[in-house]
């Protein structure tokens, strides 16, 4: 599969590159405080929501970064991505989101382990590293049903305005036998708010 192709899931989604189309649901997306916050520059007007899209296309042709919207039906529904692939390492940084609406549906999880299964057979990755806010118990079930393992706390690593939080770091391998009923040890309670 060639890095701008499209990638099936077994829930019957899709994930294909995101496009200049796709505006208005990345507008939507980060129209929350909790994603604007996370967005890494403002996105609350059509031109930034184009300029998030056109930067995701510049880390593709880079070979930098992947990011996928997560569709169903034509509509997307949330982004996986992979960015900070290092080929020397042969590792990449997982991060995902879905519109408010599909939270608590398993689009996350599908969305992260078809991103996985490319990264790992198509892009030749071995690591794949998240981590999520301790006080985030969503993201770590998403990390957890993925195949994920919980590796450790980083503290006080986030800061968002005054306040700093913890993140708990997880990682998947390309040999890790995740469909074999393996269970990792479950998510860290919040240590810092």
């Amino acid at each position: 599969m060639s890095p701008a192709g499209e990638l099936l899931t077994p829930e019957g989604l899709s994930l294909r590159p995101w496009r200049a189309g796709d505006a208005s649901a990345v507008l939507h997306a980060f129209a929350s405080e909790e994603m604007a916050r996370q967005a890494g520059r403002p996105v609350t007007n059509t031109a930034e929501a184009l300029e998030w899209i056109a930067a995701r296309e510049s880390e593709r042709a880079a070979g930098t970064g992947y990011t996928w919207a997560v569709v169903r039906d034509g509509v997307p529904l949330g982004s996986v991505a992979v960015a900070a692939v290092n080929h020397v390492h042969d590792t990449g940084w997982v991060s995902y989101w879905t519109v408010e609406t599909a939270r608590g549906t398993g689009i996350a999880v599908a969305g992260v382990r078809a991103l996985a299964r490319w990264a790992f057979d198509d892009l030749g990755l071995h690591r794949l590293e998240l981590g999520h806010r301790t006080n985030n118990p969503a993201s770590c079930a998403v990390a957890m049903r993925a195949g994920f393992a919980t590796e450790g706390i980083e503290r006080q690593k986030l800061r968002y305005g005054d306040t700093r939080y913890d993140v708990e770091r997880h990682a998947r391998l390309a040999d890790d036998d995740v469909n074999q009923g393996r269970r990792w040890p479950g998510c860290q309670r919040t240590l810092t708010s």
